[in-house]
């Protein structure tokens, strides 16, 4: 008989907004798991989950909630199931919880690109509606440094696709990646990309360096200097001035994760001058508040 332990192989990730969402494991780790500051999944060996496994775990979720208006597919990267298949474990989804309102997943640029438009409209006419996308920077030079294994150019065509295919996006920038090294291309490169993509939701996180990956070997080498509090604000400020949208449009923004040394939170572009002013407010008078530390901790 399964339980929930013998159902999920953990580390179990996903992104904060889905705290309340069901999560159904249908793949193990990431397809690139090459990032230098990830360690998500770096202790597992990218793994497509069988179809009878599948359908036994969301049998099994069926039999003990209720009722669920939120299901995120873990684990990184669920898109790149190829689409035969993933579209049976959709199907399969929502007979056993019709009542589900969205699906979200992790997306890597490349699953979007090979997938067909008629591809991710399928994908989407059986509930998918929001995909989350790291862009981490819009800087070529930074993305080569990270092992991100793509341009941002390639990320924008990715994004743009499944915004065409109907799809909500959900982006997310990292700051501090870079360390004390002057991050003024990161900055403007980023915002530029991120006027072309013009993201449903935009969250800038702070660079956390954990335990065994590579920018903690070259931090520990002496090769790499974090940045300080206030050069991350400086660099999030910057980002930020350089992100202009046309009026109509609108970017849902969160830069409040615990990795964050200053919460905000708001819309682009009505609330961009607040932004800008409260992180000169802080700056100012020294008010950069402690990481949450323990709970950014694997």
């Amino acid at each position: 008989m399964l339980d929930i332990d013998m159902i999920y192989d953990y580390p179990l990730y996903r992104p904060p907004s889905e705290a309340y969402s069901l999560i159904i494991q249908i793949t193990l780790g990431c397809s690139h798991n090459k990032c230098t500051f990830c360690k998500m999944y770096k202790d597992k060996k990218f793994t497509i989950k069988s179809m009878e496994q599948i359908k036994a775990e969301v049998d099994f979720f069926r039999t003990r909630v209720k009722y669920i208006d939120k299901i995120f597919l873990a684990d990184g990267d669920a898109l790149i199931i190829p689409t035969p298949k993933l579209l049976e474990i959709l199907d399969y989804i929502n007979e056993k919880f019709p009542e589900n309102e969205r699906i979200s997943l992790y997306a890597s640029p490349k699953s979007i690109l090979l997938k067909t438009p008629e591809e991710l409209e399928e994908i989407r006419k059986r509930g998918v509606k929001l995909i989350y996308i790291g862009l981490e920077s819009g800087d070529d030079e930074v993305l080569q440094e990270i092992q991100k294994g793509v341009t941002s150019e390639k990320i924008l065509e990715g994004a743009l696709k499944a915004k065409k295919a109907g799809f909500k996006i959900s982006v997310t920038v990292i700051a501090g990646i870079l360390g004390k090294k002057d991050s003024t291309n990161h900055a403007l490169k980023t915002a530029e990309i991120v006027n072309k993509m013009i993201p449903d939701y935009l969250s800038i996180l702070c660079l956390v360096i954990h335990e065994g990956t590579e920018i903690d070997k070259r931090k520990k080498a002496g090769e790499f200097k974090e940045a300080s509090g206030e050069e991350i604000l400086k660099e999030i400020k910057m980002i930020i001035e350089n992100i202009d949208i046309p009026q109509g449009e609108k970017i849902i923004f969160r830069s409040n994760h615990a990795s964050n040394y200053l919460g905000l939170k708001g819309d682009f572009p009505e609330d961009k001058e607040k932004f800008i002013s409260e992180i000169n407010f802080a700056i100012k008078n020294d008010y950069i508040r402690e990481r949450n530390e323990r709970y950014l901790r694997y």
